[in-house]
């Protein structure tokens, strides 16, 4: 297989849907790395072309449009490494096939949280949400150096976002009430303070876990340098869905409190994250039929001294 010097990100999406269509391209590098084709699985998940190489390694190949995702990864691979409670892929080597960047990295052991998650206790995943917090502390602890040439401004990254957010909540399904009211409320303040080095993946699809700890973390590519709340919205959405214990509990990991201000912030970056699409992503039984986004935000962060609301999600 040739790989197109062109490709727009529809045309790439139908070829990471057909395996068959790149099978040969991801085992001619796997065996420039020294594995044969035998031992090369393909992986469906994300959003470029993944494969396991045998037991150890994965290699990761990059459509030259997300040029950008491929620099920040292996940036911050060499940046996190090593220096974190829970391990990270080790980078191997990069290279670039026909203008498609890859990298090989080492594979990850554990269980994915996504798996693990339905069958933990509350008191299993309000521990686990703390530990979660704490990881993210530590990232944001590190100094971003040279990694802040690799994204965008934040402030330019906002402005885009915020250009295109009503198309972009009308197209994943936002409820018309709400979607009429997007406009004014996300004119207001987002939260402020120091840039720190975003992975953005602070979500059960890129967490391993054993014995209901947290085991791995991996997947770096869709990272930002901003404002560290923007790391915060992944484990509120899909993991602790409303939950006040769990939300106080990933709270304390991070070293915060929620009140009506933050929680009012959060929500405008929430609909302003780069990935953003409530529908998808809340696990929050009867959010749609909230009234405002004031009200959303309440469901979604409680203050510490609330109680789960009625339609909380234990069960998620």
């Amino acid at each position: 297989m040739t790989l197109p010097a062109r490709i727009d990100a529809r045309t790439f999406d139908a070829l990471h849907d057909d395996p068959a269509a790149w099978r040969a391209v991801i085992e001619a590098l796997a065996l420039e790395q020294g594995t044969p084709a035998p031992g090369v699985q393909q992986e469906l998940a994300g959003t470029v072309l993944v494969a396991r190489l045998g037991s150890e390694r994965v290699l990761k190949l990059y459509p030259p449009f997300l040029r950008d995702h491929f620099e920040f990864e292996r940036a911050m691979l060499a940046r996190l490494h090593g220096r974190l409670r829970v391990p990270t892929p080790a980078l191997l080597s990069s290279g670039e096939r026909e203008g498609w960047p890859w990298l090989v990295m080492t594979q990850m052991a554990g269980e994915p949280l996504t798996a693990t998650w339905p069958a933990m206790s509350e008191a299993e995943r309000c521990a686990l949400l703390r530990e979660l917090g704490a990881l993210a502390t530590e990232v944001h602890a590190l100094p971003v150096g040279e990694v802040a040439a690799l994204a965008p401004r934040w402030e330019d990254f906002v402005a885009r976002q915020r250009e295109r957010c009503v198309q972009r909540q009308q197209r994943t399904g936002l409820p018309a009430h709400l979607l009429a009211q997007v406009p004014a409320f996300i004119a207001g303040p987002l939260p402020e303070g120091p840039a720190v080095l975003l992975t953005g993946e602070y979500t059960p699809m890129n967490l391993f876990t054993r014995q209901h700890r947290l085991a791995a973390m991996f997947d770096f590519g869709d990272g930002l340098v901003g404002p560290r709340e923007y790391d915060w919205l992944g484990p509120q959405c899909f993991l602790v869905a409303g939950v006040a214990a769990r939300s106080a509990a990933f709270m304390r990991g991070v070293g915060a409190e929620v009140n009506e201000e933050r929680r009012l912030r959060l929500m405008r970056l929430l609909l302003l994250h780069r990935y953003s699409h409530l529908k998808a992503q809340l696990a929050l039984e009867g959010w749609q039929d909230v009234r405002s986004f004031e009200e959303l935000a309440a469901r979604l962060w409680p203050l510490p001294q609330q109680t789960v609301a009625p339609h909380g999600t234990e069960g998620h």
